[in-house]
């Protein structure tokens, strides 16, 4: 990162009692050209930190503030992470950073001792992998080291197990590092930002005659995209503050997420989120919201009236994402404007129509492909919730899509009664043998089912 001192204090990563490696993932390391590392020299790199071969000297742990459930921070920054490496993708050139969570104490650190535990990693792992495989733009986890040291925690069982987590993603630039320095009214380093972002993520906006606006229409239209692929991901992120999204349109950060069982617009993530702020159905507002605050902190530098109209375009680009989305999810092809977004709703309504029986992931996993899983969907275990009202209705305005590749449907994990789904009391269940014997094997069998639904889903990404 060549922004200078500004925005980020050079620190060292915490020197851990042990180095035990639980997790890399091979497939995304050799997208950075790290996959031939051996377990040695994979650890020497994501668990001590040393260096990689022409890569920045040490880590950084950048600078930012933040709303926090629409209170100002302005106290934050990497307080148990740091900028380790930033490397360039195979293939496009791209650049992407190594990043990490609980590698130890920073400037930022206020009162905290910048650690992990190993089950809040374990579960940042499974997020990050069924997030992949549902087609939402997300960071990776790329690698995960216990360290041996024993944490006390208020939300968990202590003391606990701790952990270090290297995420891989195109961009840590929160929208909360703009806050920062419009806070200090520091349009020059404001400035230096954008075009820091437009240089490395966009260069596609070089030309723009308004670049302040320019920008903040590329990111209103990543951030739609994102939050329509976790709505019909069935997702809810659960700290939806502006330190929390970044640039490039990427979830990260996984803490206190969900899967939704059932379409619930309620349904809240985060025991704290007693107000449900960040409940599942008010994740496109939450996410409106903390753009105005990104456009806010553009106005310093950019026209008012013309930010206005990129952040109003919101609405309408969350919609058309939306609808790419569900057709996405459903495996079929569009037809026109007008019966896409029909199925849509129709999709919802069906979903909804039917309660806590109709689970989320098997309403998608039945009717995969549209009319080529018709009677797949209708004698299997869930038949008899297809023949509500609203069920027949979606099923009617189905039968007019086209399938989207349908030899994806020839894969075998289509001929299982289940999907594979990761709700929290399977997420739970995957801990306890961890905890109690050590026992890794049901995660990493979890994993590999999830790995296997994402090959057979062969969902189309969203381009960052």
């Amino acid at each position: 990162m060549t922004l200078g001192p500004d925005f980020g204090d050079p620190v060292s990563a915490a020197d851990f009692p042990a180095t035990v490696l639980r997790w890399r993932h091979d497939r995304a390391a050799a997208t950075v050209g790290l996959e031939r590392l051996d377990d040695a020299e994979w650890l020497a790199a994501f668990g001590r930190f040393r260096p990689l071969p022409d890569n920045q000297p040490g880590p950084l742990a950048l600078r930012y503030h933040g709303h926090q459930f629409r209170s100002y921070n302005p106290d934050l920054g990497d307080g148990r992470g740091f900028l380790f490496a930033q490397l360039r993708e195979a293939g496009t050139g791209r650049l992407l950073d190594l990043a990490t969570k609980g590698s130890g104490q920073t400037p930022w650190s206020r009162r905290g001792d910048g650690r992990l535990t190993l089950q809040g990693g374990v579960r940042e792992v499974l997020a990050a992998a069924m997030l992949e495989a549902l087609g939402v733009p997300t960071s990776r986890a790329f690698s995960l080291v216990e360290t041996g040291e024993a944490l006390q925690r208020n939300d968990e069982p202590s003391p606990t197990r701790s952990a270090v987590l290297t995420r891989l993603s195109h961009s840590h630039i929160r929208f909360g590092s703009f806050q920062r320095h419009a806070y200090f009214e520091r349009a020059d380093l404001l400035t230096l930002l954008m075009e820091h972002c437009i240089q490395t993520y966009f260069p596609h906006l070089d030309a723009a005659p308004d670049r302040p606006a320019a920008f903040l229409s590329e990111i209103v239209g990543r951030t739609a995209r994102l939050v329509a692929r976790w709505m019909t991901a069935g997702f809810v992120h659960g700290v939806l503050n502006t330190d929390n999204m970044v640039v490039t349109g990427e979830s990260f950060d996984y803490g206190p997420w969900r899967f939704l069982p059932s379409n619930d617009p309620n349904f809240t993530a985060a025991y704290f989120d007693e107000n449900g702020l960040y409940c599942f159905g008010r994740q496109p507002e939450a996410a409106h919201w903390n753009l105005q605050q990104l456009a806010g902190c553009l106005t310093q530098i950019g026209d008012e009236a013309s930010l206005v109209a990129a952040l109003n375009g919101f609405s309408s680009a969350y919609r058309q994402a939306l609808i790419e989305a569900m057709l996405n999810r459903l495996g079929v092809m569009s037809r026109d404007a007008d019966q896409d977004l029909a199925l849509v709703n129709a999709a919802f309504k069906a979903l909804a129509a039917g309660g806590e029986a109709q689970r989320w992931e098997p309403f998608f996993f039945d009717w995969f492909g549209g009319v080529a899983s018709e009677h797949r969907a209708t004698t299997g275990p869930r038949a008899n919730l297809y023949q509500s009202e609203d069920a027949q209705h979606f099923r009617n305005l189905l039968a007019d899509f086209e399938p989207d590749r349908p030899q994806r449907l020839d894969h075998p994990m289509f001929s299982a009664a289940e999907p594979e789904e990761l709700l929290i009391e399977e997420v739970e269940a995957l801990w306890t043998p961890i905890a109690v014997a050590d026992d890794w094997s049901a995660l990493h069998d979890k994993l590999d089912r999830i790995e296997t639904a994402r090959i057979a889903w062969d969902l189309a990404p969203v381009p960052v």
